[in-house]
């Protein structure tokens, strides 16, 4: 009588490989979108809100920048 060798965890092996390979997938594809999702919904000002301030360009009353004598 001839005995199994394989043990039930080899036989096993691709379908815990797949199995780890889709968590890993899903934890980065959920890190992602969520990350995609808050830097498009977020309340910062720098991103063009309701309040402009105009930027003031500093007046050169001296039209002459560097003199050589």
């Amino acid at each position: 009588m001839k005995r199994n060798s394989t043990s039930t965890l080899g036989a096993l092996h691709p379908i815990l490989f797949f199995a780890g390979v889709y968590i890993v997938a899903l934890f980065f594809s959920i890190f992602i979108c969520s990350s995609i999702f808050y830097s498009c919904n977020s309340t910062s000002s720098n991103l063009g809100g309701t309040k402009t301030e105009k930027s003031v360009k500093p007046e050169i009353k001296n039209s002459e920048l560097a003199s050589v004598k």
